[in-house]
């Protein structure tokens, strides 16, 4: 077991904002709880906790890896509609005590699986806007009405494509 240090320094810090994982254009990974790992001059490096991830779609594979500085790593494959991505999952069950922060977590093959960073208001540009005061006041009180007029409608049509991005 290797120690990060000056020569060789590995830094885990929480990733701001929100996190997903896109593989052929679906979402298998979306979270506001990612981890950020930057060691030496590798490419920065985000973990998403399991309970974030769409594990139906992953099948633990026999493949293992050792890193002197985080452990052991397994990995899964990426099963999705019928396209196949193998190994492209990784993750430290029980990593090393200075990498405790990745155990668990899953870690996806950039260049297999999207990884960004989401523009929260982009992607539901209402919801920063509303006070939760007002939304309240607008809601069933109990009896069968809204305590307030409804609100007007702020699109004549939806979308075609659906209302959500």
């Amino acid at each position: 077991m290797k120690i990060p240090g000056p020569d060789h320094p590995i830094v885990v810090t929480p990733a701001a904002g929100r996190w997903r994982a896109k593989y052929r254009g679906h979402v298998i990974a979306d979270t506001e709880d990612a981890m950020a790992l930057q060691e030496s001059t590798y490419p920065k490096v985000i973990y998403f906790p399991r309970a974030d991830v769409s594990m139906e779609v992953l099948a633990h594979t026999p493949r293992s890896t050792h890193c002197p500085y985080k452990g052991d790593a397994s990995y899964y494959t990426l099963n999705l509609d019928g396209q196949i991505a193998e190994n492209v999952v990784w993750t430290y069950e029980t990593p090393y005590p200075a990498m405790a922060a990745i155990a668990g977590r899953l870690a996806f093959y950039p260049n297999q699986v999207e990884i960004y960073p989401v523009d929260d208001a982009a992607v539901n540009p209402r919801h920063l806007d509303v006070d939760v005061d007002q939304a309240v006041l607008h809601t069933d009180s109990g009896s069968g009405a809204s305590q307030r007029e409804h609100w007007p409608a702020n699109v004549s049509d939806p979308a075609p494509e659906g209302g959500v991005r």
